[in-house]
């Protein structure tokens, strides 16, 4: 431990009588289970953890980490830590779940660590949905600084691009209400440019008038159908924007954990959220249905209360890691390498997704957000978990996996980035000119660099 960590370790007393919540140093009781979230590969290592209550402790973890010279991060539930906070502050914001409301404004005010299963349970008794996404479980509040594709997507358009006001601690200590009126600037950069411009206590988000959906998945075992990827593409080319979809391809272990038509298959998994009568699905998803032989159909109406069965992703924490692609298109030759190239016999386990995206998506809100490439038609995500020693095969198989697309690709997207990021990756999230005004606003925000961001917004080169 340094001279500097002791100190700080030391001061973090300061700061008990401050706040409300609990203050931890490392080796005491409770410090390993606050800094430590979704994401157990490579997680945040501080010298002070505060377990924020409301926004005055955020304030005055905010105020402790700017007086003593140290950075300053922000963690909700931890699925999409990049790059770890090593020493300095970690505000850890799971305590702040508190959403309310207002039916007839259709408006949800949703603080710092709530997440989206508790704003999807508090606006279902009035007929109102948020823009969740996929995995109901993540934090409402960092999933929409990055943008946010959920299953609404092509019908109403990023998370993002619904926010009404957002609070935040900036590095100056303030307490600000950033709205469109109140700083325009710095009110497009939050909506699309990530955690990069202070500490947030809350946002209120638009909602939309959906209670059902017509969704689920159609499970297809790749060796039986090959040709399920190149099918869906051709699929999504004829669905209208109230059909939202993605594919899943992975290896499932046989184990008496999975479902027995799953054990031992490496299977493709066609996502689907539509909005419209179930008979309405029904007819959309018949070719697919006609596609070959089926493992598992779980498609059928439901309350969007139960929108997380439609991907059904694994809630457990574990360590992984994950590289994307936003394309102009998919290229049906580089679609036809994925079963290889990610399929059973590479050295570590791989999860392929692929997203349709356009629709709403593409086009902006009013007002303008950060949102970089909305003109990308899917997404291409490739995840593995990582056991200790093999992170460099993961980063080599992905390498490998994305290789075929690079021609298609526009950029990526910050909020499918599960791991550090360097500063042409981060740059490649934003157009030339988007990031420009997000570095400028950053050097005008945070000149000293107090708020530690998982993919922080690089420093304007000299060609800029």
């Amino acid at each position: 431990m340094t001279e500097t960590t002791r100190e700080l370790s030391a001061a973090a007393g300061e700061l008990i009588g401050r706040v409300d919540g609990p203050v931890y140093t490392p080796g005491a009781d409770g410090y390993d289970k606050e800094r430590i979230g979704f994401q157990r590969l490579a997680p945040h290592r501080p010298e002070v953890v505060v377990g924020a209550r409301g926004e005055q402790d955020v304030r005055a973890a905010v105020e402790f980490a700017a007086a003593h010279g140290t950075r300053v991060a922000v963690q909700a539930r931890g699925h999409g830590l990049g790059a770890p906070l090593e020493g300095g502050v970690l505000i850890s914001t799971g305590r702040m779940t508190g959403v309310r409301v207002a039916p007839h404004e259709r408006t949800a005010w949703v603080e710092a660590g709530a997440s989206w299963q508790q704003v999807i349970e508090a606006a279902a008794p009035h007929g109102l949905a948020p823009l969740s996404g996929s995995a109901p479980g993540v934090g409402a509040v960092p999933y929409t600084l990055g943008g946010g594709v959920g299953l609404l997507a092509r019908r109403h358009g990023f998370a993002a691009d619904h926010v009404r006001r957002i609070d935040l601690v900036t590095a100056d200590g303030r307490l600000r209400r950033v709205t469109a009126q109140s700083d325009p600037e710095l009110f497009w950069a939050l909506r699309g440019g990530g955690g990069n411009f202070g500490a947030v206590t809350g946002m209120e988000v638009g909602l939309v008038p959906v209670a059902r959906i017509y969704g689920g998945g159609l499970y297809f075992d790749t060796a039986q159908v090959p040709d399920v990827l190149e099918a869906w593409r051709r699929w999504t080319q004829t669905v209208p924007e109230e059909t939202t979809s993605a594919v899943a391809m992975l290896p499932f272990p046989d184990v008496p954990q999975v479902p027995e038509p799953l054990r031992g298959r490496h299977a493709a998994q066609i996502q689907i959220c539509h909005l419209g009568p179930a008979e309405e699905g029904e007819r959309l998803v018949e070719p697919l249905r006609a596609l070959g032989p089926l493992l598992r159909d779980t498609l059928r109406e439901l309350p969007y209360t139960e929108s997380g069965t439609v991907f059904d992703e694994p809630d457990r924490p574990h360590a992984y890691r994950s590289q994307n692609r936003l394309l102009a298109d998919l290229d049906p030759g580089a679609l036809a390498t994925l079963t290889r190239s990610a399929g059973p016999l590479v050295p570590v386990m791989c999860v392929v997704g692929l997203r349709h995206l356009g629709g709403a998506l593409a086009r902006p809100p009013q007002p303008a957000n950060a949102v970089g490439h909305r003109e990308a038609a899917y997404a291409l995500v490739v995840l593995s978990p990582v056991e200790p020693g093999e992170e460099e095969t993961v980063r080599a198989v992905h390498r490998d996996v994305l290789a075929p697309f690079e021609d298609q690709a526009l950029g990526r997207s910050l909020n499918f980035s599960f791991g550090p990021l360097d500063h042409d990756q981060v740059r490649s999230a934003f157009t030339p000119a988007g990031h420009r005004r997000l570095a400028a606003l950053k050097a005008r925000c945070d000149p000293g660099g107090l708020f530690h961001c998982g993919h922080p917004i690089p420093p304007l080169a000299e060609e800029d």
